[in-house]
């Protein structure tokens, strides 16, 4: 037995004084009262009560500070050392320091941007080894493989492009330097998380390549940087930008064309910093595939306190100070009045609820519902309102009405009661599940066990519902009516999933939660792959384009714009093909039109008026709408198809490079 904080039981000393002084100042006042009244006239003037409760009284208030004096002393049995344990897995991240990564056309800069995709992994990564690599000429281990990640944070604060004295970009040096560290913890497979801009100044990559996907290191090359680039600042103040030998300014662009190959080959991915995809949790799922082992933390002393058997002695004592201590007879009117202000309501409203609860029984739905709907109106507390909440949203179940259930349920997870939110979410999960199964049998689920469909009885109905579909045709520019009702069943369904989820939380023990959920599930994934049967189907029944004869040979049925090559001075960018003239599906039967199109279709119509000007329009094709005619005239009089144009690109000649 110990004390944690032995300081408090100092106070102890003041209790003896404090009964010591209450025992001298009774006794001071009771020899003033003699001497004021005289001993004839004393049982007159004075009323006589018993000194015994307020001695009591006293006697209870010091054993109550007594007792918590010592509970703030905090007793402690044995105490036991525990060590942490935790699962996961090793992450080194190595970070450019070259001085191109100071280069500001990412604001504010391309290092600071990186140390924002580093606290990100910290954040996503709190159960993983992680270790730091720096590296610009040569690389140097600056945080070995650690679960402390506040440490790694603060040496990633203080990194910058000084740390590594020797200029340029040595990449396979960084992932060499990697691999030793990541073989020598015996792990199968570890993770390299690589951020720079990718020029590759020195060092010969493909060798490092092999032996990293040899060695089972999974890179993440995270690329840094714009491709337009910008100039690389100078640490002189008298030059702001850093020149090369030959005194012409250094431009630097990011590269990502190496950072590609170094993920795609060692089976890892590729990101852009500030692209819009979510690195940390790219590579937070990557790493759940990867093998885990055990890791041991900082070892913890862990004390048996013994306060909290000394906080509820005091509490009792501290009561029976209070009862013993105070006048009774003034406050049983008070008394009287407040139970019955506190038992009358009770009592009524229990009587309401018992016989909400009596019609739910009988099978009175709407009733019930009603009476639970207005004892959960009118009730002054939020959990007392939320068991009516499920009572009407049970009523409302039985009684088919499921949207109803469904707003019912949801007003009762404003409770905070772990059995009343439990049962709110099974119940929303029951409703959604029902409304999805009526948008495809046009019925309610059956309750009987004899009367579940199987899996045969659901292909059915999916089979039949989509059978609707085909048969119901769209109106332009709308989405075909049979969908809408698929889309609201998959999302009620994976509702239903989201709040069976969240009753398990509440209620891991519930076998009847477990079951309909998998139930749901399986649905779910039947569906699927109805879907993607169904859409499978539809693809391979849409009419594919036959190859036309070649304009110039009509005895050609050969594609000779698909096979052969582009010729010499021609552009290589897919040019607009003219509809076969022979109709295009019909080719393949050996007819042709009878009065094909004359001349070149390229070539423009006259005018009906006989206008040459008027008729200077390319003649329409084939088998071709007004709207596609209009778009292929846009496409060839404009330059809509060369793309826009890249602002800031600069030109240059790439120079010998040391940066």
């Amino acid at each position: 037995m110990r004390f944690a904080d032995p300081t408090w039981l100092v106070l102890l000393v003041l209790l003896p004084l404090l009964a010591t002084t209450t025992l001298l100042v009774s006794r001071l006042r009771r020899n003033q009262w003699h001497a004021f009244v005289a001993a004839r006239l004393r049982h007159t003037l004075l009323r006589h009560t018993s000194p015994l409760p307020r001695w009591l009284a006293l006697a209870f208030l010091g054993a109550s500070a007594a007792a918590l004096i010592v509970a703030l002393a905090r007793p402690q049995g044995n105490a036991t050392i525990r060590t942490e344990k935790s699962v996961g897995r090793n992450v080194l991240i190595a970070l450019d320091l070259s001085r191109s990564m100071r280069v500001k056309d990412v604001k504010p800069d391309r290092l600071a941007q990186a140390k924002v995709v580093i606290y990100e992994l910290l954040d996503a990564l709190p159960n993983e080894r992680i270790g730091l690599v720096g590296f610009a000429g040569s690389a140097h281990l600056f945080a070995p493989l650690t679960i402390d990640h506040g440490a790694v944070r603060e040496t990633v604060e203080q990194m910058d492009e000084n740390w590594v004295p020797l200029g340029g970009s040595n990449l396979s040096s960084a992932i060499r330097l990697a691999i030793t560290t990541l073989k020598e913890t015996g792990q199968k497979n570890n993770a390299l998380i690589l951020l720079s801009d990718g020029e590759k100044h020195e060092g010969a990559i493909n060798p490092v390549i092999a032996d990293a996907k040899k060695s089972g290191v999974y890179i993440f090359a995270i690329g840094v940087g714009t491709e337009d680039g910008g100039y690389v600042p100078s640490s002189d103040p008298s030059q702001p930008n850093v020149l090369d030998r030959k005194g012409k300014v250094v431009l630097s662009r990011l590269q990502p064309e190496l950072l590609r190959k170094i993920a795609s080959d060692t089976n890892g991915r590729y990101a852009l910093a500030g692209g819009g995809t979510d690195i940390a949790k790219m590579v937070s799922l990557a790493a759940k595939d990867m093998d885990a082992f055990e890791m041991r933390g900082n070892e913890h002393r862990v004390a048996i306190e013994f306060y909290q058997w000394l906080v509820l002695p005091a509490i009792l004592f501290l009561i029976a100070a209070i009862i013993a201590g105070t006048r009774w007879r003034g406050l049983k009117p008070l008394a009287t009045l407040a139970i019955a202000l506190a038992v009358l309501p009770t009592g009524a409203r229990a009587g309401e609820a018992s016989a909400a609860a009596q019609e739910l029984a009988a099978g009175h739905y709407q009733p019930a519902r009603e009476a639970f709907r207005k004892l959960a109106e009118t009730a002054r507390f939020s959990e007392r309102a939320a068991r009516y909440r499920l009572g009407e949203g049970t009523a409302a179940y039985r009684a088919r009405d499921f949207s109803a259930a469904c707003g019912a349920f949801s007003a009762a997870l404003l409770g905070h009661d772990s059995s009343v939110l439990a049962a709110a979410h099974f119940g929303i999960a029951n409703s959604l599940f029902q409304l999805g199964w009526i948008t495809l049998a046009d019925s309610a689920y059956p309750s009987d066990p004899k009367q579940l469909p199987d899996i045969t009885r659901f292909d059915a109905l999916v089979q039949a519902r989509l059978a609707q579909i085909r048969k119901t045709s769209a109106p332009e520019d709308a989405d075909t009516p049979g969908v809408p009702p698929l889309e609201s069943l998959i999302i009620n369904w994976a509702d239903s999933l989201k709040h069976d989820d969240s009753a398990l939380i509440h209620d891991p023990n519930n076998q009847d939660l477990r079951h309909n959920r998998q139930t749901t599930l399986t649905y779910l994934k039947r569906l699927r792959e109805l879907l993607e049967k169904e859409h499978e189907q539809t693809n391979e029944a849409i009419p594919q384009p036959q190859p036309g004869p070649d304009p110039g040979n009509p005895g050609d049925t050969s594609n000779s714009d698909e096979d052969d090559p582009p010729k010499s001075g021609e552009s290589d960018k897919p040019e607009a093909k003219d509809p076969p003239k022979d109709g295009g599906g019909q080719g393949d039967k050996g007819q042709q039109d009878k009065n094909p199109p004359s001349g070149d279709p390229g070539k423009t119509e006259p005018s009906k008026d006989g206008d040459p000007q008027a008729g200077d329009k390319p003649a329409p094709k084939p088998d071709e709408t007004p709207e596609e005619r209009a778009r292929r005239i846009l496409g060839e009089n404009a330059d809509l198809e060369k793309g826009p144009l890249r602002s800031g690109r600069i030109e240059y000649n790439n120079p010998e490079q040391d940066w």
